[in-house]
């Protein structure tokens, strides 16, 4: 209570927060700014929701190549998402059970395989840590024949017919 007698409470003040959304496709947090009562505005479940967020990926092309972005981001290879998509459409028009049984490739016994159309020998060779070793799954293949065209041309974005 104040001196003059009146709860101090009497007037109540309203917390102003500002909102910060971060995230891509339906994953999104929103954080409190302004307005935390206590030393952090961040909880420890709101870090580790981000986390699991962060590592999400929606099961279809645009998810296949965001997550072969982020592997090869960690393993410092380099390549754009137009870069890797224009390649793949060319390759294998986004299936990744493509398969090519008619080139000389197939003629030797090492058909070209999934989205970018990557042999197996080449597939073994620049296979990327911490994916699939199916040449068949998406985000191994995509990260495979992304650290080939880096190791060959620079980066896949300077694949512009079959490499």
């Amino acid at each position: 209570m104040s001196a003059n007698g009146q709860n101090r409470h009497a007037r109540t003040t309203r917390l102003v927060r500002k909102l910060a959304v971060a995230g891509t496709g339906a994953a999104v947090l929103a954080l409190p700014l302004i307005g935390a009562t206590g030393a952090s505005a961040a909880t420890p479940a709101a870090t580790k929701t981000a986390a699991t967020a962060a590592t999400t990926y929606p099961d279809n092309l645009d998810g296949w190549i965001r997550e072969s972005l982020d592997v090869m981001a960690q393993h410092g290879i380099p390549g754009s998402y137009d870069g890797i998509h224009r390649n793949i459409m060319r390759e294998s028009s986004g299936n990744p059970l493509a398969i090519n049984n008619w080139d000389i490739n197939a003629v030797n016994g090492t058909p070209s395989k999934g989205l970018l159309q990557v042999i197996d020998p080449t597939f073994q060779a620049y296979h990327v840590e911490g994916t699939s070793w199916d040449p068949y799954d998406p985000v191994a293949n995509i990260t495979a024949a992304c650290n080939y065209a880096a190791d060959r041309y620079g980066s896949m974005d300077n694949v512009f017919g079959a490499y």
